[in-house]
């Protein structure tokens, strides 16, 4: 037998690690605190998996060789504490996939844009015909997939949450798309901890990998100026290089962008890629260096920025109603996902926003809501913040404590040529389950009217 593994969490992830750690012989015990749904239920007993829920049997979970803990568990949690004082390794669901793939990776994080990018990166690859698997924070988990077969390439979207747990695991390719303060909570409130575990990304690379970033960015600018990095590196910019003939990765020059890596060489009208919105160019040309590196033809890649259908819950057109726009961005859980919902809006705004507040800074947003927001409908138990921040600002702000009621006043508010945004700004699990069902209420909302 391989050992003991005991796992913390029986969601995606820990459901996941359990079914690839069974698979490889080892004796697998899994507890969550709450309670797991049934769907995952089936799955353990179904490989004849141990599992508890509702608490955690501490004596018994010990006895394992190491902790895979989901990523939502803190550091300071008992059970996390009491393996890391008996010196016991705590790791990812990730770290330990990733003993059991020969496929290359390409790993995509950022506060923003994390999301998109994989998708962009994982239909570039699937239209050039490769065998690839998407993963990470996105979908099911690599180690459910891969307890089934291996790829020969992975796609894998990775929070700070899920890098802070791996550790031997190496990163193809590695993009960083930007960093902006968030989850700070998790990181006792020291932005240099969260900007450390965005850079785990680059941990392990060496010179045949490659690292993607925005170089734009001051807060990647600054760690890069005292990070040795062995990758190759490609930055993306919005402006033009003083070099652009030799210059490897991506930037934009007024409508083009550029991408250009070892003897290959892109442009195209950002007015012909699939996803509109400054953001979108980052990605675009993020995933397109991706493309590139990876040998893509250039006309497969140009095709694939080019006919990309956007995500679910992330600035995702819902409908037009009586001449007003409804759009659900659901998944901008932090303060810079909605910068970007609202600069990409030129219509007037009815903004549903609120949830649980992560420490937000909304005074980032003041510039952008000036003369654009009409009115802020706030949906979530504890507005407080909200309002403090924002009357005054905004002429008209409604407490509403379900998507229904989001709804149907944003609605009586509108009229034709306006644009209803659900940009929450905030994590989702006072009124909902996630950020989904937050997306999928609205939208189900929205078709009643």
């Amino acid at each position: 037998m391989a050992g003991l593994i005991s796992i913390a969490g029986g969601g995606e992830s820990g459901t996941g690690a359990a079914v690839l750690a069974k698979q490889k012989g080892y004796t697998v015990f899994l507890s969550d605190s709450g309670e797991i749904k049934d769907k995952y239920k089936e799955v353990l007993s179904n490989h004849g998996i141990e599992f508890e829920e509702g608490g955690h049997d501490l004596d018994r979970l010990i006895q394992a060789d190491e902790l895979i803990k989901s990523p939502g568990i803190p550091d300071k949690a008992p059970l996390v504490k009491m393996f890391r004082e008996a010196g016991k390794p705590v790791i990812d669901e990730i770290e330990f996939a990733g003993r059991y793939t020969a496929g290359k990776t390409i790993c995509i994080t950022g506060s923003n844009g994390k999301t998109t990018t994989p998708m962009l990166c994982y239909h570039m690859l699937k239209n050039g015909g490769l065998d690839v698997a998407l993963a990470g924070n996105i979908g099911r988990s690599m180690a459910a997939q891969l307890a089934e077969r291996d790829y020969a390439y992975w796609v894998l979207e990775l929070s700070s949450f899920q890098l802070d747990g791996m550790y031997r695991f190496k990163a193809d390719i590695a993009i960083l798309l930007n960093i902006t303060p968030d989850h700070l909570d998790r990181y006792n409130y020291q932005l240099e901890n969260y900007v450390a575990s965005k850079f785990r990304i680059t941990q392990n690379q060496d010179e045949q990998c490659a690292f993607i970033y925005w170089c734009d960015d001051p807060i990647i600018k600054k760690e890069l100026s005292k990070t040795e990095l062995k990758a190759r590196q490609f930055p993306f910019t919005t402006s033009l290089p003083e070099n652009p003939e030799t210059w490897l990765g991506a930037w934009q020059n007024e409508n083009e962008i550029h991408i250009q890596t070892i003897n290959n060489y892109l442009t195209m009208s950002i007015h012909d890629l699939a996803l509109q919105g400054k953001h979108n160019v980052f990605n675009s040309m993020a995933s397109g260096i991706a493309g590139r590196i990876l040998e893509l033809r250039k006309e497969l890649v140009r095709d694939s920025l080019m006919n990309f259908d956007n995500i679910e819950h992330r600035l995702e057109f819902i409908a037009k109603v009586a001449g007003i726009t409804f759009i659900n961005d659901s998944k901008a859980t932090n303060i810079n996902s909605t910068w970007y919902a609202l600069e990409s809006v030129e219509e007037p705004i009815i903004w549903i926003a609120g949830g649980v507040d992560k420490g937000n800074d909304y005074s980032e947003l003041f510039p952008l809501i000036e003369n654009r927001v009409k009115a802020l409908i706030c949906l979530g138990v504890d507005n407080e913040k909200l309002h403090k921040a924002f009357e005054g600002k905004i002429s008209v702000i409604k407490d509403v404590m379900s998507a229904d009621e989001a709804v149907k006043t944003a609605y009586d508010l509108g009229y034709k040529g306006d644009t209803v945004l659900l940009s929450p700004a905030c994590a989702s699990f006072d009124l909902f389950e996630n950020y989904e069902d937050r997306g999928h209420q609205f939208k189900a909302a929205v078709k009643r009217l």
